[in-house]
């Protein structure tokens, strides 16, 4: 018989991480969706899982949450961090607050919420934490650097951790999508052209804004969600599942690339499209 897992994922009130819910609630799992916006997880709460609300940035609201499954059932298997957003702009034109908060949203909260599920997996001697990365983690585009940044950052951050929980039973898995289709694209797009629409970087932001619209408009340009949500569910039954999985559009081909290539003929492919 299969065992149920209790599972944690947060950015659950869209894209991806609603994906994955309604995908592992079907699979039999116990499921807490965790976001900002309760309302937009109530199809989570009518099939069967739980919604939290629940801001990354805010301590006390994780705290709350990892309290609330532990008190309902007594340990948490399995935690998905998806929560998370890019902000495209020059280097120049973002401010450093805005910078400030894609590492808080991206890394900082991402590891807080980590660093308060991990003692009940070492109690229990098992469990998984996901990691929802990019390709964007081992690849670039110019006006992207915070938002890459934090996506290196998370690539390197989980290796350690891998090592440091091996000897506690506990998986550490990294998922780098591809294009995907969901908010993002809308979410990046419209502040890039406000930060770097009208400056020196303009050109660039242009085709950016052009090639993001295709990505997420043209058909078959980017992969649905539910790509990324069998990867995780994948991942999740793997009695010894990967480090790292790789899915979606475009991931593979630009990150091998960007691997074999070399960077300057990855940056010159890249360019080539930004002109």
């Amino acid at each position: 018989m299969k065992t149920k897992k209790v599972i944690l994922i947060t950015g659950a009130s869209s894209g991806i991480g609603k994906e994955t819910a309604l995908k592992l609630l079907k699979e039999g799992h116990i499921v807490y969706g965790a976001a900002r916006r309760v309302e937009k997880m109530q199809d989570l709460a009518t099939a069967g899982g739980y919604a939290l609300a629940m801001d990354v940035t805010d301590d006390a609201a994780m705290q709350n949450g990892v309290k609330q499954i532990i008190e309902e059932h007594g340990r948490i298997d399995v935690l998905v961090n998806n929560a998370g957003y890019a902000i495209y702009g020059s280097v120049e034109e973002t401010t450093i607050d805005e910078a400030r908060r894609q590492f808080e949203v991206n890394i900082f909260g991402l590891a807080r919420l980590t660093q308060l599920v991990l003692p009940y997996m070492r109690e229990k001697k098992s469990g998984t934490i996901i990691n929802i990365s990019s390709m964007g983690g081992k690849v670039y585009f110019p006006l992207g650097a915070w938002y890459h940044g934090t996506k290196h950052a998370l690539e390197g951050w989980s290796d350690s951790l891998r090592l440091e929980l091996k000897q506690f039973g506990i998986n550490v898995v990294i998922i780098e999508p591809g294009a995907i289709k969901t908010e993002f694209g809308d979410v990046m797009a419209a502040p890039m052209m406000e930060r770097s629409g009208q400056g020196p970087y303009a050109n660039i932001a242009r085709a950016l804004e052009k090639g993001v619209t295709d990505s997420y408009n043209k058909p078959n340009a980017s992969s649905p969600p539910s790509v990324i949500a069998h990867v995780i569910s994948k991942a999740i039954k793997a009695g010894k599942p990967k480090t790292r999985y790789v899915a979606g559009k475009m991931a593979k081909p630009m990150m091998w690339i960007r691997k074999y290539m070399g960077d300057r003929i990855y940056d010159k492919a890249v360019m080539s499209r930004v002109k």
